[in-house]
């Protein structure tokens, strides 16, 4: 791989060791995609809530935090993904205090680092959205994908590590969705049922992702007659990336990338259309259906929640209560958790007793711990990314709309 000058100093530790081992990262990265050079980048975000990893992962960040302040500080914005603890509330969850102390320990480390702990996966739709055609290291799956494809900027899915590396160099290789020719379109789709609500729009992700099925693959989606509004694109690209490790897709019309259905492809001959029906939906659902089981928790999460889905929760348990036997969490960024505090959505949502949540992600949070120290296994969700994660944390998972969901946590049993 081409380095520059300055590349080279950070390599041979002339910057200290922290930027040399982020070089050395980036190089071993670069030279398995065959990165030509390394590309400047705008912003980095990190996935590293203390359950993913681990002591020795919050012991290696601490040792970075002992370094001089010049030698360890971030070069460029650097913000976080969703935490594993709410220290407001994980005493009512039953997370322990040993998970407290992990999330304080790692917390802080960060902080030495000049990372700011913004604690979310949907910065896109609160802080620094990024502008189109701007290099990033973004973690999270959902943020990549709303990054590429809505917003036109330009990110690989980068592990902890290598968005970590990003931060402390200020560049990532040059490989994948950073170069032009891996952002046109390989897949054509055609919609011949229109999603109704977020969990179909989610459905929709999940079944293009269960066809696409591999990371190199920039789904084409035709024949939507209505425009989805920035949750609805949340919701698809989220269950997408899940179902299908996609990091990129196209809408003609709507996504910024692709004008007409022929410059999604790139000029080149677009690809039969395969269909997606009525019949593909509700096989979908089928997948995930449990009409009248008792019902543990319903979950809102994953991605964490805009304020305006927020007011729609709020506004479908006024007036009810949510059954003992059941819990309602709702997960949200701190900005927009204390947005609903002001506006009076938290008080409404607990009020019928349900549970909001800052700055975490519920499968980030010791969700395995919580089913077995509440005694959960059925939940419900309108988060087809959910329902496709949360099977591996030991939950039987149901997908339902977000009214479908309030109904069924009022009752205490899906409906």
């Amino acid at each position: 791989m081409r380095l520059n000058d300055e590349e080279s100093d950070m390599l041979a530790g002339k910057q200290g060791w922290a930027r040399q081992w982020a070089l050395q990262h980036q190089l071993a990265v670069g030279e398995m995609f065959d990165a030509v050079d390394l590309v400047p980048v705008g912003q980095a975000h990190i996935m590293g809530d203390p359950e993913a990893t681990g002591i020795a992962g919050i012991e290696f960040l601490e040792t970075l935090g002992e370094l001089p302040i010049e030698q360890r500080r971030v070069r460029i914005p650097t913000i976080t993904d969703p935490r594993g603890i709410d220290f407001a509330a994980y005493k009512r969850l039953r997370q322990t205090d040993v998970m407290a102390t992990r999330e304080a320990r790692l917390t802080a480390a960060f902080e030495a680092l000049g990372v700011m702990m913004t604690n979310t996966c949907i910065n896109y739709q609160t802080i620094l959205p990024p502008s189109r055609g701007e290099h990033l290291a973004f973690g999270d799956t959902g943020v990549v994908i709303y990054s590429n494809a809505v917003l036109g900027a330009r990110s690989n899915f980068e592990g902890g590590p290598s968005a970590l590396a990003a931060a402390l160099t200020g560049r990532t290789p040059r490989y994948g969705y950073h170069l032009a020719e891996n952002r046109l379109g390989t897949r054509h789709f055609l919609v011949k049922r229109q999603p109704r609500d977020l969990s179909e729009w989610g459905a929709l992700g999940g079944i293009v992702g269960q066809r696409s099925g591999h990371y190199w693959e920039v789904p084409v989606i035709s024949g939507l007659e209505v425009k989805p509004g920035s949750d609805q694109l949340k919701h698809f690209g989220a269950a997408l990336a899940s179902f299908g490790s996609v990091a990129m897709f196209h809408m003609p019309g709507i996504t910024p990338e692709a004008p007409t259905l022929a410059e999604a492809f790139g000029g080149r001959a677009v690809p039969d259309a395969e269909l997606i029906d009525d019949d593909a939906f509700l096989a979908f659902d089928r997948a995930y259906a449990a009409l009248g089981e008792q019902l543990d928790v319903v979950v809102f999460s994953a991605p964490q929640l805009s304020l305006l889905e927020l007011e729609q929760v709020a506004g479908l348990l006024d007036g009810k209560r949510v059954a003992t036997t059941t819990t309602l969490i709702a997960a949200t960024s701190p900005e927009i958790k204390f947005a609903a505090d002001r506006m009076g959505l938290t008080r409404r949502i607990e009020e019928s007793g349900g549970v909001l949540l800052s700055g975490v992600c519920f499968y980030q949070s010791y969700a395995r711990e919580m089913a077995e120290a509440n005694g959960w296994k059925r939940l419900m969700t309108n988060s087809a990314k959910l329902v496709n994660i949360i099977g591996g944390y030991g939950y039987l998972p149901t997908l339902g709309s977000m009214e479908r969901c309030v109904d069924s946590a009022v009752a205490g049993r899906v409906v």
